[in-house]
């Protein structure tokens, strides 16, 4: 078969680990990519890549060009294919892409698709290919220590994934078959960790816990002598969010900063892939007052993500966060447009001596003006004094 498909190219072993993984995977129930259509992939990679050097890839087909590359030993197709699919990567399609990768042995993809899972993990959590991970990396997700999500959340998901799985193993949707496929991958999930809200209306009501473990886990929250559990009861560390602060100083003037629902707006680049999850704001000058911030972050006009919230200001200079309902990508070397619409005390704290460039640990941020900014923010002062990010 190699002499047929790849007649300049030396075919892997048979006993290649990546091969008969991909084997395996795909003659189990629990199916990730389809077969590989290897007479439909032959004259692309053999025409224009084996001869030509040409190698044009479609989101359809990478994975099972990935398996060709291989197998038959190209290195340089297996390399353009990883690097398609780290371009293309997003929280929608991570968790199917961290399986792919464990099973391709590519630790540099791996490593970026946790990035992005523990980033945006609850996306990433709702998202349909969540549903068709392995076994195996269902655990290694629910036991990640640097999720950033919710804990009801990380449970929904995995009912979500149980119920699919059921479907694969042609067993009745019922609540036993979902624990049953679910295994001791159950107890990874922190669910005493969870707020009790979240726990009394969810958890404890979804049949899936046992009434004995139910009771032993709000016995959990409210005695003083608490059962032990077999959950793991200790919260997820999450990611500790960096701040980008771009004024070298701030002050306040009489008068000096009005807002009359005006956009005040920066631009700014990243040279490493980081995910924006808000913005730090000044507050009032004149002692503490509340404020309405409408945030938005946009990429060549279009809005990448947005929220409306308020937020307390207690009459100091420093900056006050103000979040995304989910952290948004930023991809490196291209200009972002940040922006924000307050509602507030009009004397309020503004940013001096502005940067044009920031280092922030390994990330290096850039800043020019936006010409969406109709209140007077710029480079060299203004709002919008810090960029919140997970890096």
């Amino acid at each position: 078969m190699a002499a047929d498909i790849f007649p300049r190219k030396k075919p892997a072993s048979s006993s290649s680990t990546t091969v008969q993984q991909y084997h395996q995977q795909n003659l189990s129930n629990n199916n990730l990519i389809p077969a590989p259509n290897w007479q439909g992939l032959y004259p692309t990679i053999r025409e224009r890549y084996i001869y030509c050097d040409e190698i044009d890839l479609a989101a359809d087909t990478v994975l099972a060009t990935l398996y060709a590359a291989k197998k038959y030993i190209v290195p340089h197709l297996a390399r353009a294919c990883v690097n398609f699919l780290e371009t293309s990567l997003s929280a929608k399609n991570a968790c199917v892409l961290l399986s792919q990768s464990c099973l391709f042995e590519e630790p540099d993809l791996t490593q970026r698709c946790w990035e992005v899972i523990d980033a945006q993990a609850e996306l990433a959590l709702k998202s349909e290919g969540f549903c068709d991970i392995d076994f195996q990396t269902l655990e290694s997700i629910l036991r990640r220590e640097t999720l950033n999500a919710k804990e009801i959340v990380v449970f929904e998901a995995a009912l979500n994934w149980a119920e699919v799985e059921c479907q694969r193993q042609d067993l009745a949707l019922s609540i036993e078959n979902k624990r049953k496929v679910l295994g001791k991958a159950l107890y990874l999930i922190r669910i005493p960790t969870m707020a009790l809200d979240d726990f009394a209306n969810g958890a404890a009501q979804s049949g899936v816990l046992t009434l004995n473990e139910t009771n032993d886990i709000f016995l959990w929250y409210t005695a003083a002598k608490k059962p032990e559990l077999q959950f793991v009861s200790k919260a997820r560390k999450g990611l500790v969010p960096q701040r980008c602060h771009r004024f070298q100083s701030c002050a306040y003037r009489s008068n000096q900063w009005r807002y009359r629902g005006r956009c005040d707006s920066i631009q700014f680049a990243v040279d490493k892939r980081v995910f924006i999850a808000g913005f730090g704001l000044y507050g009032s000058s004149c002692g503490s007052a509340e404020y309405s911030a409408k945030i938005e972050l946009k990429r060549q006009g279009v809005v990448l993500g947005q929220n409306l919230s308020k937020y307390f200001s207690d009459g100091s200079s420093n900056t006050f966060p103000v979040w995304f309902e989910y952290p948004v990508q930023i991809e490196p070397d291209t200009f972002y447009t940040a922006s924000v619409i307050l509602d507030g005390n009009e004397l309020s704290y503004f940013g001096q001596e502005g940067m044009t460039e920031v280092q922030c640990g390994k990330v290096t941020v850039q800043f020019q003006c936006s010409s969406d900014s109709t209140n007077g923010t710029g480079v060299q002062g203004g709002q919008i004094p810090e960029l919140i990010f997970y890096a």
